[in-house]
């Protein structure tokens, strides 16, 4: 069990003296050091009862015993830091698990081309070997040059095999980051509003992956995003459209909240064929 920060703080005004009304401080680890001794309670009056400290040893005894905690302050300051790393868990309260923490932040990356960047202020150049992509964990030092269009990948697959859809962002210097995985989502996210290079969403050709560009990227990046469109689209979801992918999908779009008239377009030739397509043929055509 671990000790929480609201038990921690009530601990830290009894250790510098203060009496806490029983009634706001109800707590089964409370319960057990008033049954040994370690906390006593003043009554006063019928219904009133205050709790108290009697010597701070006891309490720092039992907090170092049981939770590993020498500082409760620091315990207290330390948890309540939304970087907390498990190293410094660790030496707070000989616990890593005492909060929920992703050590694994950051995303994927790919391109075919090498790109030079920079990461915590130094020079680097990205160029995966084929079959590898690089993961940036520090996105925050992360700067790649203003010229380069960031491209948002929707399936594993595509970007993967970004070097076979090179015929498709000629016009474009491309550095590919993958949606996958989608806890990583809110990172990639953060660093794009941080950066000032255009994003390229490409992703399915349905009424899904149009959702998943307009509520998960457009909402928050405005103008700099935009949804890659092919300029065959329309031969393509003719000829290679699933029927079955445009009808299991309950989500439909409201047109007339969208804006961009090529994602009009488009919802216009998915109703049209309707046919949803998915963006891996991409990857053979």
């Amino acid at each position: 069990m671990n000790l929480s920060v609201t038990i921690a703080e009530k601990l830290m005004l009894l250790l510098n003296g203060e009496k806490i009304p029983s009634s706001t401080i109800r707590h089964p680890l409370i319960s057990e050091m008033l049954d040994n001794g370690i906390l006593k309670k003043q009554i006063q009056g019928r219904s009133k009862a205050l709790i108290f400290l009697p010597q701070p040893k006891p309490l720092n005894d039992y907090l170092h015993n049981h939770y590993g905690i020498s500082n409760l302050q620091n315990y207290i300051d330390k948890l309540q830091k939304n970087d907390l790393k498990r190293a410094v868990a660790v030496a707070i309260s000989s616990d890593s698990k005492l909060k929920r923490i992703r050590t694994f932040k950051g995303f994927l990356i790919n391109c075919y081309d090498p790109i030079h960047a920079t990461l915590n202020g130094k020079p680097f150049i990205i160029n995966p070997l084929a079959g590898t992509f690089q993961f940036i964990s520090d996105f925050e030092n992360f700067t790649i040059p203003e010229d380069i269009t960031v491209v948002g990948i929707e399936n594993p697959e595509n970007f993967r095999y970004i070097e076979k859809q090179k015929y498709l962002f000629e016009n474009i210097k491309p550095l590919f980051v993958s949606r996958y995985p989608q806890n990583q989502s809110k990172d990639l996210l953060k660093w794009l509003n941080s950066i000032v290079n255009k994003y390229l969403h490409f992703g399915d050709f349905d009424f899904e992956g149009i959702g998943i560009y307009l509520y998960e990227y457009k909402k928050h990046l405005g103008e700099k995003a935009n949804f890659f469109i092919p300029e065959n689209i329309e031969k393509m979801i003719s000829d290679y459209g699933n029927k079955k992918l445009y009808d299991k999908q309950r989500f439909r779009i409201d047109i007339q909240t969208v804006k961009e008239k090529n994602i009009i377009r488009l919802i216009e030739i998915i109703q049209k064929y309707k046919k949803g397509l998915e963006q891996e043929i991409f990857v053979l055509h």
